[in-house]
């Protein structure tokens, strides 16, 4: 199965999954979120080679997680800058709990390369997932997955913007 057929499943993971899921697609948003803007920004925070960075920076546009916005334009060509939208920017507590993880299991045994400090208290923080009703922790086995509202009434293919 390719990512892309994982747009038509009505599974909001799997949806989620066929654009979150390509290579280099985290990389690009922690440097979106570390304040990368210009296509040369995040070429020089990822390393990624440019046909690919162009082809997911594409993507991530056409999904509505990024926007293209002019910056500069000449005689020759338009230059662009790279923002997050509010789904980009919705997305931040998944890459932080990743962050979390990475941080736990991937045997970073001299410490966390980086913290996140919250700028409201100045303290070091990590990612939870908390219970929006009661802002209790959530585990695993503590959560009853039962059929939501479009369980029965599957969503039509998620598609690019435009």
């Amino acid at each position: 199965m390719k990512h892309d057929d994982l747009l038509a499943s009505n599974c909001a993971i799997e949806r989620s999954g066929a654009v979150l899921g390509e290579r280099w697609v985290i990389a690009i948003l922690r440097a979106a979120y570390f304040r990368a803007r210009t296509f040369e920004d995040y070429q020089r925070k990822t390393g990624i080679a440019r046909n690919i960075l162009t082809e997911r920076l594409n993507r991530l546009v056409a999904f509505g997680i990024m926007e293209r916005r002019v910056y500069a334009s000449g005689p020759q060509r338009a230059l662009h800058e790279y923002h997050l939208t509010t789904a980009g920017m919705d997305l931040y507590p998944v890459v932080a709990a990743i962050l979390a993880w990475g941080e736990k299991h991937t045997g970073l045994i001299n410490g966390a390369p980086t913290e996140l400090v919250h700028r409201t208290c100045g303290e070091v923080t990590h990612a939870k997932v908390v219970c929006d009703c009661c802002g209790g922790e959530l585990h695993p086995h503590d959560i009853e997955v039962r059929p939501g509202p479009g369980a029965k009434s599957p969503a039509p293919p998620w598609t690019p913007i435009g």
